[in-house]
């Protein structure tokens, strides 16, 4: 499967997960925790019996620190989804994977370039204008538990760069995040909401829009810059909200639509930049005083 199929493959899985949140959530058919264990345990079952039955005998492991940031992005955005509003929180969580994500790849000496952030800025507008509208002042302890989440999906994403067997290692990771998670859902020790719909709702979320989508992506991550990977995100909320239209008859006004513009115009921008002309390779005799080999340009991954 070629990259950008599986860029989109991972982001719709996203969006959908976002959309069967709501629909669970906020609809009242289950409670945050059990939803948050629901969906961590499906999507452990479900990743355990595809590794199983492949035919191949390749087996990656996944890692305790992975495992927390995963743990860490599930506990947290649960938590805060019964604190803030979907507006503020879509906001303020990929703020936090972008500026998480940019960070560590200025750190490792990724540089965008002027068309890149000219790309990203207009993403980022795009995202405002889709979130600020009509929002109020957050609870503190909601926007801070947003925040992490963000953070921790930044770092389990940028974890995802070194995978080199995506579907097990996010296996593994599922396996180790789901027994980290339980005893925060015990400690909870809020009243059980479970109906029938919602654990179906729960199941397909981890099972489908959680576990395949995070292995896909891990599968896409390993070719993508820190920020490029970072930006692509942007586009989430945007899908979540199309989706939104399609099935759950919302209205298609046109701030979506200016959003819908800003956000693809500037990941199309970046994303299609060509790259710029190398410089000839110096004759063979001067190259002895040319120094180290040159390894791509700093807008990609090493």
């Amino acid at each position: 499967m070629t990259q950008p199929a599986l860029i989109t493959l991972a982001l719709l899985g996203f969006a959908a997960n976002s959309l069967l949140t709501r629909g669970a959530l906020g609809g009242g058919l289950l409670d945050p925790m059990t939803f948050m264990v629901v969906r961590l345990v499906s999507g452990t079952i479900v990743l355990a019996l595809l590794v199983r039955f492949r035919p191949t005998g390749r087996r990656g492991r996944g890692s305790w620190l992975m495992a927390a940031a995963l743990a860490g992005y599930a506990v947290a955005f649960t938590l805060a989804y019964t604190r803030i509003a979907a507006g503020a929180g879509a906001l303020l969580l990929f703020a936090a994977v972008h500026l998480t994500m940019v960070t560590a790849g200025l750190a490792r000496g990724e540089r965008p370039s002027t068309r890149g952030l000219i790309g990203t800025a207009l993403a980022v507008v795009g995202l405002v204008v889709l979130t600020m509208p009509g929002l109020s002042a957050p609870d503190p302890a909601g926007a801070l538990l947003m925040l992490a989440a963000g953070a921790c999906w930044g770092m389990y994403s940028l974890a995802g760069r070194r995978s080199t067997d995506p579907l097990s290692t996010t296996a593994d990771n599922f396996l180790r995040a789901t027994a980290m998670s339980l005893p925060v859902a015990w400690l909870a020790l809020e009243p059980p909401v479970i109906t029938t719909t919602g654990l179906t709702l729960a199941v397909v979320s981890g099972g489908l829009a959680s576990g395949l989508a995070y292995a896909v992506w891990y599968a896409a991550l390993p070719h993508l810059a820190a920020w490029r990977a970072a930006l692509l995100q942007l586009a989430v909320p945007v899908i979540t909200a199309l989706g939104a239209v399609a099935f759950l008859s919302e209205p298609m006004t046109a701030r979506l639509w200016l959003s819908l513009a800003l956000v693809v115009g500037g990941i199309g921008m970046s994303v299609t930049e060509t790259a710029r002309p190398q410089p000839p390779a110096p004759a063979r005799s001067q190259s002895r005083h040319t120094g180290a080999t040159r390894h791509g340009d700093a807008g990609d991954p090493g």
